[in-house]
């Protein structure tokens, strides 16, 4: 799943290629991907786009006052192109292409644009034409930005206080901090020292300050190795920059302990037992004891 960092790199890759160019058309393949029908998304057709931007894991491409929001979910992917003039029309249900943005040359020269995909069964990925961003329901209730300066010490402090979700949910919840996700929310948890079954509200102010370095160190260093990155690099660099997530059954980096799995119905996270929760393996979620 795209996260904030490689989400912030997309935006900032699309920035330097898509704005000022002037949008010839956008081609809906998979219809379940549109989430708005006013205004329609032929409307996009014929703006010029003016800039880009993020909202946690939100997309916003801003095409003179309308906005073609795009959140890519679980499975899904931006792929620029270079030259989509000689693209050939897409039957809808036929592959993984989710959505066709084309943009008009320069000059003379080939018109590109970018391809939305989506792999799997689980079609999640969302496309929104509107006027204002905020009406999108995910960005409206997004938490706080944890790369935004007023993400502090205190702030997360008046998040965790009180709450009785374990760490790992509470850093997922893109209502209570927008742009973590499965990945990044396990590999701050191997960064701050701590169990991914710890009570939020049980966190002292000394684990609320480590926590927080983590959170902000593990986004900025992901962010910065995706800089300049074209978009189909963004996802093996951020496989080759993960110390615990997808490496079940590997050394951890820090101590050598092997790297650990809970499994969920849907997900699993991972976990370095020594590095996290005193060296006790959690068998399973329905069964292990949460670890202080």
């Amino acid at each position: 799943m795209p996260e904030l960092p490689e989400v912030e790199s997309l935006t900032h890759f699309l920035r330097e290629r898509a704005v000022g160019r002037t949008v010839l058309g956008v081609d809906v393949v998979a219809i379940q991907a549109l989430k708005t029908f006013d205004p329609p998304v032929t409307a996009l057709g014929g703006l010029s786009v003016t800039g880009v931007s993020r909202h946690g894991k939100f997309l916003d491409l801003d095409c003179d006052g309308l906005h073609l929001v795009i959140h890519l979910a679980r499975a899904g992917w931006l792929r620029w192109r270079d030259d989509l003039s000689g693209a050939k029309p897409v039957r809808p249900g036929k592959g993984p292409l989710a959505v066709r943005v084309r943009l008009a040359p320069d000059e003379e020269g080939p018109a590109p644009g970018f391809e939305l995909t989506e792999a799997g069964t689980q079609k999640r990925l969302a496309v929104y034409v509107t006027k204002n961003p905020e009406d999108v329901p995910g960005i409206a209730s997004l938490g706080p930005d944890p790369l935004r300066e007023s993400f502090t010490v205190d702030a997360l402090k008046r998040i965790v206080s009180g709450n009785r979700t374990q760490i790992k949910g509470l850093l997922r919840d893109q209502k209570i901090i927008a742009g973590i996700g499965n990945a990044y929310s396990d590999e701050v948890l191997h960064a701050a020292r701590m169990s991914p079954f710890k009570i939020a509200a049980s966190l002292t102010d000394a684990q609320i300050a480590d926590l927080h370095e983590a959170i902000v160190t593990m986004l900025s260093e992901a962010v910065e190795r995706a800089h300049g990155l074209a978009a189909k690099d963004l996802k093996a660099e951020k496989k080759s920059g993960l110390r615990v997530h997808n490496r079940t059954g590997q050394p951890c980096d820090v101590c050598g302990d092997t790297i650990r799995e809970v499994s969920f119905a849907d997900s699993s996270l991972q976990y370095c037992p020594t590095c996290q929760t005193g060296g006790k393996p959690l068998a399973d979620r329905r069964l292990s004891r949460l670890l202080k």
